[in-house]
């Protein structure tokens, strides 16, 4: 893909367990698994699965806030895993990061003013009385105050809060943001202010996204492209649009049927997985995702499926993808009265 931004191949990081007095390693929580997607330039990324898949961490991986165990992200055909300290903090204004909790995110001793222009200062951009001119043209692209630059976090809600972050991401001019779940501590009705912001930057500044988050719905909103991970893995990679229409991974299309619907009136079919998601620590052989699988044969307990492109511009890692993509109503549990 030419026209790729970030290219990641086979990202893994695994976290050791330690037991017993001397912290020996007794084993590894295999959080990521060998990830590998691409994102192109003005491009939203949808990276969606249920708590504890790996979202969160394959996207601090590829900005080296938690370093990688393996493999490769390439950011404008630079090798990020191997860059020293220097490069690396370069690299940092061309990639930023929207935290998901809003407050924690945001240091409760600084104005606004003040944590923004910070990164200004830091990255050598402006200073002193345009540095303070930026801060407030960043405050009112997020749709706040100019005044608001002299208060402190706690003087705001969580929507606010969640725009200045928005805000400070924006400050050195990123060509990519990381959005790690950035709506899910928000009320519903607060959501779709923040989403449709971060929408509307998009258009205007030609920013590009890696979107994480848990829920479908939100993510069908602003995603360009979906990946949705289980187990560390990524098992379908696909348009939006082809997506939510016919889904090739029996874990989507169980996502897709615990979305509710807007009219009462309507049901939809639920796909009610079994047991509880594998501990990452000790995952299933074969597919990870065949304990919960409603299609799981004999073969899924013993080879891994590969992520394969099934259609066009869609993969997906289910040894029966091409039975899902013969049949239409088995696919994405239609809505029924």
């Amino acid at each position: 893909m030419s026209d790729a931004l970030l290219q990641v191949r086979n990202l893994t990081k695994h976290f050791p367990i330690r037991r017993g007095v001397f912290g020996r390693v007794q084993g590894q929580v295999r959080a990521v698994d060998g990830v590998s997607f691409e994102i192109r330039r003005g491009e939203v990324l949808g990276l969606v699965g249920e708590s504890g898949c790996g979202k969160t961490t394959t996207g601090r991986c590829i900005l080296r806030l938690i370093e990688p165990t393996s493999g490769s992200v390439q950011f404008e055909g630079r090798e990020v895993t191997a860059m020293g300290r220097r490069e690396l903090r370069a690299l940092r204004r061309d990639m930023q990061i929207v935290f998901q909790d809003p407050y924690s995110s945001l240091n409760p001793r600084l104005t606004v003013g003040s944590m923004i222009g910070e990164a200004l200062s830091i990255h050598d951009i402006v200073h002193g009385a345009a540095a303070r001119a930026r801060v407030a043209e960043l405050l009112t692209l997020v749709g706040l105050s100019p005044d608001h630059a002299s208060r402190y976090p706690h003087e705001f809600s969580g929507g606010q809060r969640q725009r200045i972050g928005v805000a400070r991401a924006l400050a050195v001019g990123p060509k990519l943001i990381v959005a790690d779940e950035p709506v899910s501590a928000l009320d519903v009705s607060i959501q779709a202010q923040i989403i449709n912001l971060l929408r509307d930057l998009q258009k205007r500044l030609g920013l590009t996204y890696l979107f994480v988050a848990h829920d479908l719905s939100v993510v069908e909103h602003i995603s360009d492209r979906v990946a949705v991970m289980y187990l560390g893995r990524i098992v379908e990679l696909a348009g939006s649009e082809a997506l939510y229409r016919l889904p090739l991974h029996p874990y989507t299309q169980s996502l897709l049927s615990a979305i509710p619907m807007p009219d009462p009136a309507r049901r939809r079919k639920r796909i009610v997985l079994a047991g509880d998601v594998p501990s990452p620590a000790h995952p299933p052989s074969g597919c990870p995702f065949h304990p919960r699988c409603f299609m799981a044969r004999p073969e899924c307990a013993e080879r891994v499926p590969l992520l394969r492109e099934v259609r066009p511009g869609q993969w997906s890692a289910c040894h029966f993808a091409e039975e899902l993509a013969s049949a239409p109503a088995a696919g994405a549990a239609p809505a029924s009265r």
